[in-house]
């Protein structure tokens, strides 16, 4: 927690801004950070040069400050930027180094985490950033990726998902600083939930393998789609496919990677999160039609795999009454072919 009063002394948050950056990433600090009365923090913008900074997309903003800041400050926040994969100046690199090593807390969004492991600050920890570039965080050596997260809070080094995750990391910090009571009434404020349920998997779509032509078995795939209610099993695809079992495994897995009872559960969470989406169908019907049986096996699964429970999902993704009633007809068969 701050200790902080009308005497005590600002929190400098300090901002990082990059050639490219991303303004929503730029705008969640600004905004969670700017100077509000009772709160104790004080925001500066900082940059390797000062003056007009390009965005990712085709506008500048000015900052004033230079790395400087870095040295004053006590959280350095460096916000998501194009191109991740690019080198990094060495006084960018030397400064949140020196930050770090003084004991400033380190903090990142989406891409952003690039620029802490380029200095060295995520070596030995687990950290995330958006799901798009998690294997190549991953591939930095000393850094252990933890893809399926909002944000990770390793103490005095945190880093967060893609984009909107910046809002959780950031309310989770004046949380940790200030208190529940503070972080929920700045959510209010911002129109924000103060706390998300599940990560950033619930965001991304799985790809079933190998779509028709690709293989000899997407027509027995195409088929198992058209049929995810009914108890398929491995044996009863084989025989579509006029295999033998164990040959049809070992095929199957060949063509996509996965085994056959793993591309079903895939195939059916998919049809699941779709129909949650855009139907009215209670979570028992949900179940059945997607094939995972009961509701407690679907949320199961659904923990499992997205870290969420089928009503969260629902209540985030879900289409409004007249889109789900628009599109009812065509709720109850997948309509994918790979």
């Amino acid at each position: 927690m701050i200790e902080h009063g009308p005497a005590g002394p600002p929190h400098q948050v300090a901002v990082l801004v990059l050639d490219g950056f991303l303004p929503l990433d730029l705008g969640i600090p600004a905004q969670v950070f700017a100077r509000r009365a009772g709160l104790p923090y004080r925001l500066t913008l900082c940059a390797p040069v000062p003056g007009q900074v390009p965005s990712a997309s085709g506008f500048s903003v000015t900052v004033e400050s230079g790395l400087d800041a870095l040295g004053r400050a006590d959280t350095v926040v460096v916000p998501g930027f194009a191109d991740p994969l690019r080198p990094f100046e060495p006084a960018v690199v030397g400064a949140l180094r020196a930050a770090h090593a003084r004991g400033a807390r380190m903090v990142s969004i989406c891409t952003g985490a690039f620029a802490l492991a380029a200095a060295g600050v995520l070596d030995g920890l687990s950290a995330t950033t958006h799901w798009q570039y998690a294997r190549e965080l991953a591939a930095r050596p000393g850094v252990t990726v933890v893809p399926e997260v909002l944000y990770v809070d390793e103490g005095s080094v945190l880093t967060s998902a893609g984009v909107a995750a910046g809002i959780d990391l950031c309310l989770h910090l004046v949380r940790r600083d200030l208190g529940a009571r503070t972080a929920n009434r700045l959510a209010r404020g911002l129109v924000a939930a103060p706390h998300r349920e599940g990560g950033q998997a619930q965001f991304v779509r799985q790809p079933l393998p190998a779509g028709p032509g690709d293989s000899s078995l997407a027509g027995t795939r195409a088929w198992a789609l058209e049929h995810l209610c009914e108890p398929l099993t491995v044996a009863g695809l084989a025989a579509h496919a006029h295999m033998s079992t164990r040959t049809f495994a070992r095929r199957f897995t060949a063509e996509t990677g996965v085994t056959p009872l793993a591309w079903l559960l895939t195939a059916r969470l998919d049809h699941a999160r779709e129909l949650l989406e855009h139907s009215d169908l209670g979570i028992d019907r949900v179940a059945e039609r997607s094939g995972l049986g009961s509701p407690s096996n679907l949320r199961l699964h659904f923990r499992r795999a997205l870290g969420t429970s089928p009503g969260a999902y629902r209540r985030a993704f879900g289409a409004p009454p007249a889109d789900r009633a628009a599109s009812a007809t065509t709720a109850g068969r997948p309509d994918r072919t790979g």
